[in-house]
C-alpha cells in the first residue's frame, strides 16, 4: 500500500487512480490506466547523461548540488554512460567536430530517451554564429525541451526538467512515432563511420588526421 499511497499523493489533481472499497472499508484493489502507471514511473526516475561543453555545464553542476537538490525529481543518479541513461542534457556549444560524437552518444542510449537542450548555444548556436559551431543541436538529434539563457540559471534547468516530466506523463503508447529510433543511414552524406568518429574525438585530434593513431 505504500507505493499506492505515494502515487496517490504525488499525482495531485491529475490523479487517474480509482479505488474500490469493500464493505469493511478496506482497499483491496486499485485500478488505473497502464499509460498513467508507466509514465509515472518514467517521469520520476530519470537518469541524466551530462554532455557539458561550456559554461552551461557549470550551471548544471550547481543544479545537482545541495542548494537545488535534483534528488527531489529522482535525477540524483548521474549516468556518464549512455547505456545507463535516458535523458541527454546538452549544456554548451557543440562544434561541428563534436557533432558526430553527440549523435553517436544519443544512438547508444536505450529507448525511451529524451533530450534537453540547455542554453542558447546548444539551442541555436548563441553568439557563435560561425562555420565551426552547430547552429542548434536539433539539426543533429531530436530535442524535447529547450532551456533558454546564456547561461541559464539552475532554476531554469529545473523548470525545463519539470516540463519534460509533464511531457512524459502525457505520452501515450499508441503513438508509435514517439519511440522511433534515430538509426544511422550509411547512404546519407551526414553518415560518419564509427572508426572515423573515434579518430576525430581522440585527444589532440583534428580534421587533418593529426591524431596519435594516424600513420
Amino acid at each position: 500500500m505504500g507505493l499506492i499511497e505515494a502515487m496517490r499523493k504525488g499525482s495531485g489533481s491529475d490523479s487517474k487512480i480509482v479505488y474500490d472499497y469493500d464493505s469493511s472499508g478496506e482497499q483491496p484493489w486499485v485500478t488505473t490506466s497502464l499509460d498513467f502507471l508507466v509514465n509515472w514511473g518514467r517521469a520520476n526516475s530519470l537518469w541524466p547523461m551530462p554532455f557539458g561543453t561550456a559554461c552551461c555545464a557549470i550551471e548544471f553542476m550547481a543544479s545537482a548540488a545541495s542548494h537545488y537538490d535534483l534528488a527531489r525529481f529522482g535525477m540524483e543518479r548521474m549516468s556518464f554512460s549512455p547505456r545507463q541513461s535516458d535523458v541527454l542534457i546538452c549544456a554548451g556549444r557543440v562544434p561541428f567536430k563534436l557533432a558526430p560524437v553527440l549523435r553517436r552518444i544519443y544512438q547508444q542510449m536505450h529507448q525511451p530517451k529524451w533530450v534537453i537542450s540547455m542554453g542558447a548555444c546548444a539551442s541555436s548556436g548563441g553568439m557563435f554564429d560561425s562555420y565551426a559551431v552547430v547552429q542548434g543541436i536539433d539539426t543533429i538529434i531530436p530535442v524535447d525541451v529547450y532551456v533558454p539563457g546564456c547561461p541559464p540559471r539552475p532554476e531554469g534547468l529545473i523548470y525545463g526538467i519539470m516540463m519534460l516530466q509533464k511531457k512524459i506523463r502525457e505520452e501515450r503508447m499508441e503513438r508509435g512515432e514517439l519511440r522511433e529510433e534515430l538509426a544511422p543511414d550509411p547512404s546519407s552524406q551526414l553518415y560518419i563511420p564509427p572508426s572515423r568518429i573515434d579518430e576525430l574525438s581522440e585527444p589532440f585530434g583534428n580534421s587533418v588526421h593529426q591524431t596519435r593513431s594516424a600513420p
